[in-house]
This record gives C-alpha cells, structure tokens and sequence, in this order.
C-alpha cells in the first residue's frame, strides 16, 4: 500500500508544477492584457480631463482677475455715492436756508 502511494505521489508532483506554472503563467498574460487595454482606454480620457482641468483653472484665473477689477469699481462707485450724499446734504441746508429767507421775507411783507 505504502508504494501505490509512493507511486502515486511522484507520478503527480510534475503535473501538478506544471499546472500550477501554466495557471501563473495565464493570470501573468491577462493581467498584461488587461494592462494594456486599459492603458490605451483610459490614457485618452485621462489627458482630455487633464486638458479640460487647465482650461478651468486659466478660467478661474480669469474670473479672479475680473472679481478684482469689479471690487475696484464697486470702490469707486461706493466713494461717489458718498461724495453724492455730502452734495445732496449741503444742497438740503441750502434749501432749508433759502426757504428760512422767503419765510422772512414773507413776514417782512406782510408788516
């Protein structure tokens, strides 16, 4: 019994190696395979994003350098509509004198 086993065990140590190297030897192809055709699908989608991330940032830069010109605008504007404001107020003590005159005058003509 002791050499059927012994038998048995060297006839199947060498096709058991080759199998084993045969399995090692596909899963190598296909994972070049699988490599390969990735790299080829997706290299292109990758560098049109690349692209397509380069013009977003250069109009990002863009809407930056026109934030930054708005907010100048926006200054100056502010610094109008304060200048406005003291003109509107000096003409309104203007008005409130005047109309103090014609008030006085009123009087006067009325005596």
């Amino acid at each position: 019994m002791n050499q059927h086993l012994f038998i048995l065990a060297q006839s199947t140590t060498g096709p058991v190696l080759t199998i084993v190297g045969l399995l090692l030897v596909a899963a190598f192809i296909g994972y070049l395979t699988a490599w390969f055709y990735a790299k080829s699908v997706y290299t292109p989608i990758i560098k049109g994003l690349e692209n397509d991330k380069a013009e977003l940032n250069r109009q990002i830069s863009g809407l930056k350098d026109e934030i930054s010109k708005l907010n100048d605008k926006v200054e100056n504007l502010n610094g109008q509509i304060s200048k406005l404001e003291g003109e509107i107020a000096e003409k309104i003590k203007e008005i409130g004198e005047k109309d103090k005159a014609i008030q006085t005058l009123k009087k006067k003509v009325k005596e």
